[in-house]
């Protein structure tokens, strides 16, 4: 595996199944705003006609409501499967990361490992604990800042983020 002498290097760590399923229906939440809007316009349209007498229908909130929760329910269940599944057990193993303007290494060992590369990244953003940087709808990299070894590589690790601008600088 080639290495920086540059890059930031991180202590080992692994996604927890719970924050992973956490962060998903976040940016599930996040991504899926708009389509929120639909059940809504259904209540408001359906309330005008129940109030001016043109159509009154009681069953429409409970179709409407029950159809937007069995939606949620769909995709908390496709994450929480996701972290049973063989083939996605990678994203939950414990990994050490070297980061810089290139490439994220991510190492099993010091052997073993694979290359992302910064262009995979469609999405990142730093929260209270913790920075996400975002692959796919379902795949995440988190990265919490207990994980750098010291503040010097936190701060070159956000300015590394700002200048792929991912970050506001």
């Amino acid at each position: 595996m080639p290495t920086n002498p540059a890059a930031v290097r991180t202590k080992r760590y692994a996604l927890p199944t719970k924050k992973y399923i956490a962060l998903a229906m976040r940016y599930f939440f996040k991504t899926q705003l708009k389509w929120g809007l639909i059940p809504l316009a259904l209540i408001l349209i359906n309330a005008v006609l129940n109030l001016t007498g043109v159509y009154p229908n009681l069953w429409i909130y409970i179709t409407v409501f029950v159809g937007a929760l069995l939606y949620v329910l769909f995709w908390l269940v496709q994450f929480t499967g996701i972290t049973q599944l063989a083939q996605y057990k990678p994203m939950f193993e414990k990994f050490s990361y070297e980061i810089d303007n290139r490439q994220i290494l991510m190492k099993l060992n010091q052997k073993e490992g694979s290359v992302m590369k910064w262009e995979q990244i469609m999405d990142a953003y730093k929260d209270k604990e913790a920075y996400v940087l975002v692959i796919s709808k379902g795949q995440f990299l988190y990265l919490p800042f207990s994980i750098f070894t010291s503040e010097h590589d936190v701060k070159v690790f956000e300015r590394i983020m700002k200048q792929k601008e991912f970050l506001k600088a």
